[in-house]
């Protein structure tokens, strides 16, 4: 099942408020030009899928493929590691009443005063494996809170990592409330990717980082794409998306179509409702980096003013995305993606063959529309299972 809201926020100018404000083009070229300068930093690719886009009867049809990302298999790798830097930045510099560089940093210089600086957070996996991969780059502690659904391969990955990994009982929201609930307890510093009431900076360093796919997909076409589509959760990769392409292409930024789980449709809602809106997850959903009840207050403040088109979608139509990947039509190439990686593309193969869905978002032969791929493999086991679900 695939259900549709069109959104519209009311404000006309092709420049919205939130796209410049909550997230800077100075911070997102900030971002850029630290980023790139990470041991093993390179562009992910940009696939072209002619055979799927004329299956589907699209013009074009691109796939940002995030998983080589840092060899973490994830687009997080660009947020928690980069937000972390920066908490370490603004916490030695407290310390030491000096200026600090994040190359400094990164490259050792404060060793000594990072050792000492314990970094947490709540996770679904992604988020902390990122986390736990800058933690270890520049040697600071770090401690990550999951939730009761959260896969062992998932734990173990972040275990590998160098760190100390909390399992509760509940939900992710239930993990979030916990970590912050420890941290303030004992003097840790949340680096979190959602936002909450007087938290908004680790989570706008971590939406600034994400910026480096926007950036990188610029650089790679000679158009704008007519449509994106973008999974969420919390809403932070969506948002910083969305900000960052309009800054990049302006009145030519791409319509946005935000993509969530049926069972955890926080900004669906919100959308619905005209305010931010959380909602009760019931049941754990097969896209396990999309199970956020609560959207990220920093992230609706963007999304509200430029996002067109929210979609909710039901699990089974994870596992076919899966294998139209892996066993492309045509000359397409092979991409083996995890499950919450290819909801956009879940979205977009449902939404083409319902005539009245298509027709709302305005997808016709000409239309070029870019995908971001935004997890690989990150579970193998969970992955093998769903493939095998798939194929029985």
């Amino acid at each position: 099942m695939t259900d549709l809201i069109s959104y519209q926020s009311g404000k006309p100018d092709f420049v919205k408020a939130a796209a410049q404000q909550v997230l800077s083009k100075q911070a997102f070229d900030e971002a850029f030009q630290e980023i790139t300068q990470w041991q093993g930093y390179g562009a992910t690719p940009l696939y072209s899928l002619p055979s799927l886009a004329k299956d589907l009867e699209l013009g074009t049809l691109c796939y940002k493929d995030e998983g080589p990302r840092f060899g973490l298999a994830s687009f997080k790798a660009l947020g928690g590691a980069y937000a972390a830097l920066h908490v370490l930045k603004r916490e030695i510099e407290r310390r030491m009443g000096q200026s600090v560089t994040l190359e400094e940093i990164r490259t050792g210089q404060w060793a000594q005063e990072v050792a000492d600086v314990t970094l947490t957070s709540a996770t679904d996996g992604n988020h902390g494996r990122s986390l736990a991969w800058g933690c270890q780059m520049i040697g600071a502690p770090c401690r990550i809170y999951i939730h009761a659904q959260v896969s062992e391969g998932r734990a173990q990955a972040m275990q590998a990592l160098g760190a100390e990994v909390i399992r509760i009982e509940g939900d992710y929201d239930a993990s979030v409330d916990q970590c912050r609930r420890e941290a303030q307890r004992y003097g840790w510093f949340v680096v979190s990717d959602t936002s909450w009431p007087g938290y908004n900076q680790p989570p706008r360093d971590v939406m600034a980082g994400y910026g480096v796919m926007a950036r990188e997909v610029f650089d790679s076409l000679t158009e704008a794409p007519t449509h994106i589509f973008l999974q969420a959760g919390v809403g932070g990769l969506a948002a910083a998306m969305a900000a960052s392409l309009r800054q990049l292409w302006g009145k030519k930024s791409p319509r946005i179509v935000v993509v969530e789980p049926d069972f955890a449709p926080c900004l669906f809602e919100s959308a619905r409702a005209g305010a931010m809106t959380v909602f009760d997850i019931k049941q754990e959903t097969i896209m396990a980096g999309l199970s956020c009840g609560a959207p990220s207050p920093l992230a609706w403040e963007i999304l509200q003013n430029e996002v067109s088109d929210f979609l909710s979608i039901s699990d089974d139509l994870i596992g076919p995305a899966m294998v139209q990947l892996v066993r492309p039509s045509g000359d397409d190439p092979k991409i083996e993606a995890g499950e919450s990686g290819v909801a956009g593309l879940a979205a977009l193969m449902s939404v083409c063959q319902l005539s009245d869905m298509r027709q709302k978002l305005g997808l016709d032969h000409k239309s070029r529309v870019l995908l971001i791929g935004s997890e690989g493999v990150t579970d193998p086991v969970i992955y093998n299972q769903i493939m095998q679900d798939v194929s029985n």
